[in-house]
């Protein structure tokens, strides 16, 4: 349903708005974290560190598919704040057909960049037959991929979560079976597993779609628009949605960058390290779910109730905001300390002290403890970028993302391998006081996307 988030408490009204969101990224999450556990466990630990060095590279569709569909939830959210009804449709209309389109470029241009990306990432030649097999059959279902993220950032600005989570609900389970019937039923080894994302993504996008169209006919316009029919296209839409999404865009490609510059400092430790580490981030990019969905709500948030003048409750909101991913952080680094073999377990098999297992470990015991930095840093950026106030969302996010690679290349030549890990709470740290600074200062509130 269409909720209204400019009206309630806001702790409240922030926690059941996240935790729909939080629930449907962990079942998104699952579709990676089945693939691996399915590969580490029926095919073998080249299979998944195949899979491992493929991300980086997935990340990068993703990155600029979440990018620009952020921009298309801060516009939405505004326009529905304001009542603008006529001329949300029409971004509607108009978000979907222009990230549609950019998804089947996307997809073109995947198959013809796979290999030579892979071979500048220093992947080793005993898994690249496999990860180049991954990331062609990926990309050939981008389209779904930017379809699906676009449709999710509009449910989200519309201030419906409930919805996107049923549908990966869905998803999910049917991920799971493909990925138990391709690759033990049919030993068809890595690309079972992405055959899998593929159909479930894809059936998830198409659903999805369906649902959002014919809850967008029974809206009705603001007078004095009620009986005139949205335009399908609007270059000024475009416009609109452009000056969010393309910093997004910007911001979640050097995202991408980073860890493939990242892969590469991992890829030289060995696949046996690379394994390691890629089943420590699998658990790591789940525990980060809750502050990256809180993140998101704040966005969705900020935007709707500065399109409605409300600006007053952004701040409270952000106050809140705050507080949930305090709480949220510390219950997650308990889990990680008292859980964290079993955890990895589902990947790995235990060894010796310089086995895949011990890697793992030792970056997930450094980085959970400053999971608490990372919620701050994303609610934060939360906020500006629901305001719009993009140059201050990016300053902050450039600065987590250059150090993190920096200080991981310089601290390599001094503490070795652990300088991975202990790079990106550093990282966490500098781009949250960008962000919590530049809150402070209220100049986050002169960014006007609407005129009213």
């Amino acid at each position: 349903m269409v909720k209204n988030l400019t009206e309630g408490r806001p702790l409240k009204l922030l926690f059941f708005f996240a935790l729909p969101m939080v629930l449907g990224n962990l079942f998104q999450q699952l579709y990676n974290m089945v693939d691996s556990m399915v590969v580490g466990k029926f095919v073998g630990e080249d299979a998944l560190a195949a899979v491992g060095s493929s991300f980086p590279v997935v990340f990068l569709a993703v990155a600029i598919a979440a990018g620009l569909s952020m921009g298309c939830t801060v516009v939405i959210s505004q326009l529905f704040g304001a009542g603008q009804i006529k001329e949300m449709k029409t971004t509607i209309f108009t978000a979907l057909i222009a990230l549609g389109v950019i998804g089947l470029l996307i997809m073109a241009a995947g198959e013809l960049i796979s290999s030579p990306l892979l071979k500048l990432l220093g992947t080793d030649q005993d898994i690249m037959a496999d990860s180049l097999i991954y990331l062609r059959i990926y990309f050939g279902g981008a389209v779904f991929l930017f379809l699906y993220n676009t449709l999710n950032g509009i449910y989200n600005a519309l201030g419906d979560s409930n919805t996107p989570l049923k549908f990966l609900m869905v998803s999910a389970l049917t991920n799971i079976g493909l990925d138990l019937l391709f690759v033990i039923r049919f030993n068809m080894g890595v690309a079972g597993v992405a055959w899998a994302t593929l159909i479930a993504q894809g059936m998830c996008a198409v659903i999805s779609f369906f649902v959002l169209m014919k809850r967008i006919r029974k809206m009705e316009n603001e007078p004095p628009y009620t009986d005139v029919k949205p335009a399908l296209f609007e270059m000024a839409a475009v416009k609109r949605i452009a000056k969010i999404g393309v910093p997004s865009m910007i911001q979640q490609s050097i995202v991408s960058l980073s860890m493939m510059l990242m892969q590469g400092l991992v890829n030289s430790y060995g696949k046996v390290f690379v394994a390691g580490y890629t089943a420590a981030t699998k658990i790591d990019t789940l525990a980060m779910m809750p502050n990256m969905n809180f993140s998101n709500a704040m966005s969705s948030y900020t935007a709707q109730n500065i399109g409605a003048g409300k600006e007053e409750r952004v701040t409270e909101g952000y106050k809140a905001s705050l507080l949930m991913v305090l709480i949220f952080s510390v219950v997650i680094t308990v889990i990680i300390f008292l859980f964290g073999p079993d955890l990895l377990g589902l990947f790995l098999n235990a060894g010796s002290a310089g086995s895949a297992m011990a890697y793992g470990m030792k970056y997930m015991k450094t980085v959970s403890v400053f999971y608490v930095l990372m919620g701050f840093l994303f609610v934060g950026n939360g906020l500006l970028r629901g305001a719009g106030d993009m140059g201050a969302f990016m300053l902050s996010s450039m600065s987590n993302l250059f150090m993190r690679v920096l200080i991981a290349y310089l601290l390599a030549h001094f503490i070795g391998s652990s300088a991975i890990w202990w790079s990106i709470p550093i990282g966490w740290g500098v781009g949250a006081i960008f962000s919590f600074l530049r809150i402070k200062s209220g100049k986050w509130k002169a960014n006007k996307l609407l005129e009213k």
